[in-house]
């Protein structure tokens, strides 16, 4: 049986909690094991966290320990497999350069907050594959990104205009691979709320294969 970490926090308006137990549920459906912490103490041994196939952080803001941010980014170099979403992966600890290196993007922007974007779905790939573009009212993500990723859907700026908008029209990515030694890591921008993955499948359904290709 598969084992996964889902260590959960930070801002609040993320619905971290919500979020990390709708993840647990979804893995409990495919058979893992699944540890939910609400405490980044869980990170501070790398011998207690190498049992781990999978890491799911829902934590957005707050601060990592160098030690803490070392210790999981050896057990993903090693093979474990790291996914995230939204705040929760990519908008963790700002201060970590390190953390940033390993999930592939950092937030920066939500030109107009919520507002209604089309999420564009690139065809033959394992995380698409029999779904459609859809629309989304939520916050667009607009994220700097490591050029190593692969992308797998993308979404259009500018929805709204700012000074953003003299650029022309720009493809972000919203859901992406990448590699970290012997790990993999997923990425998908959406799921502001836990609400998103409730009321959207395909927003849902991409994450569960993107947690299933991470894992171990």
């Amino acid at each position: 049986m598969k084992k996964a970490l889902i260590f959960y926090g930070g801002w609040d308006g993320h619905t971290p909690k919500e979020t990390a137990y709708l993840f647990k549920d979804m893995l409990e459906v495919e058979q893992y094991e699944v540890t939910v912490s609400d405490t980044l103490s869980v990170l501070d041994s790398y011998e207690s966290i190498t049992k781990y196939d999978l890491f799911i952080p829902m934590w957005t803001m707050g601060s990592i320990s160098a030690d803490q941010c070392r210790n999981i980014s050896r057990a993903v170099e090693e093979g474990a497999g790291i996914a995230g979403c939204h705040g929760g992966m990519c908008d963790s600890f700002r201060e970590s350069t390190d953390w940033q290196f390993m999930t592939g993007s950092q937030w920066v922007a939500h030109p107009g907050g919520e507002v209604g974007y089309r999420v564009n779905l690139k065809p033959g790939n394992p995380f698409t594959e029999g779904l459609e573009d859809f629309s989304i009212h939520s916050e667009q993500y607009y994220i700097h990104v490591d050029p190593a990723v692969k992308v797998y859907a993308t979404t259009n700026f500018p929805v709204v205009e700012g000074p953003h908008s003299s650029n022309g029209k720009v493809d972000i990515p919203v859901v992406y691979t990448k590699l970290w030694g012997k790990g993999k890591v997923f990425y998908s921008s959406l799921g502001h709320t836990y609400q998103i993955f409730e009321t959207i499948p395909a927003a849902k359904e991409i994450m569960r294969r993107g947690f299933l290709w991470a894992a171990r």
